[in-house]
């Protein structure tokens, strides 16, 4: 007589391993794959479709046409409303990148502008003490979700501090760089690139945004501070914005920004002294 045999359904559950339970928690608190499961040497077939799926988002991140036209009229509607009258145009220029392949493929062309576009931010030149840029980047999708509603709780701020706002710059093409020939041509004492990061395998719509006090060619990254991971999932808006006006005041009383100058913003929302 054979014996019949239990069905799966009537198994007890199995007890979770200790060492499961304490990845589950720790994987609460972060968006990074910790603890991942395996299969022999292998990673599970689950852990390795999403690790699949993350990859192919952040290269249509990479690719993603930029719609700067859309953006533009976007912004143009927000002027008078959310971003608290600002009385300056917004404009839009294009990179020495005549394409993405090329954009990917030359860095430095990212960081210039194209023929032409530097003689028609002459036109627009004028005492201004700030002006933000909002390039590209690597993901073109971040600065068409993060760049309105950060400069929409920043800009009142400045404008009310009395800062002289020039006029938005958008950019095709655009790496960090170019916001210093922008600053340049304008005559603008300060610029802030919201630029769309590199995308990651956790986030392919991360915002950054740099700032550069008294940009000049001779510019290096080491002369900038950034704010990176700007999203509502890292550094949300309002976080992003008390950032931003708090570097920029800083910047403006000792007169530079880059590594000697550092972020205490952290410090100063908790209510440290």
């Amino acid at each position: 007589m054979t014996k019949r045999r239990r069905s799966s359904s009537n198994r007890p559950p199995q007890p979770v391993s200790t060492d499961d339970a304490r990845w589950a928690d720790l994987r609460r608190l972060t968006a990074a794959r910790i603890g991942l499961k395996r299969t022999g040497a292998s990673l599970a077939t689950g852990p390795l479709l999403e690790f699949q799926l993350a990859h192919a988002r952040a290269r249509d991140a990479v690719h993603e046409p930029f719609d700067a036209a859309r953006l533009a009229a976007d912004f143009a509607a927000d002027i008078g409303t959310e971003l608290a009258k600002l009385a300056a145009p917004v404009l839009t220029v294009a990179s020495a990148a005549p394409d993405r392949q090329r954009y990917l493929m030359r860095p430095d062309l990212g960081r210039q502008l194209a023929p032409g576009a530097e003689a028609m931010l002459a036109q627009h030149a004028g005492c201004h003490d700030i002006v933000f840029v909002v390039p590209d980047g690597l993901s073109a999708r971040a600065v068409s979700a993060h760049a309105r509603p950060v400069l929409a709780r920043t800009l009142p701020v400045l404008r009310g501090e009395g800062w002289r706002i020039g006029p938005l710059v958008i950019v095709c093409q655009g790496r960090v760089a170019v916001g210093d020939a922008i600053a340049t041509a304008l005559g603008a004492g300060c610029v802030v690139v919201l630029i769309g990061e590199r995308p990651g395998l956790s986030a392919p719509d991360s915002m950054g945004a740099y700032l550069t006090w008294r940009p000049r060619p001779q510019t290096t990254d080491a002369d900038r501070n950034c704010i990176s991971n700007i999203r509502p999932e890292g550094i949300g808006y309002a976080d992003a914005a008390f950032k931003l006006a708090h570097l920029l005041r800083t910047m403006r009383v000792r007169g530079l920004s880059g590594v000697t100058l550092k972020d205490d913003s952290a410090r100063l929302s908790l209510g440290g002294s």
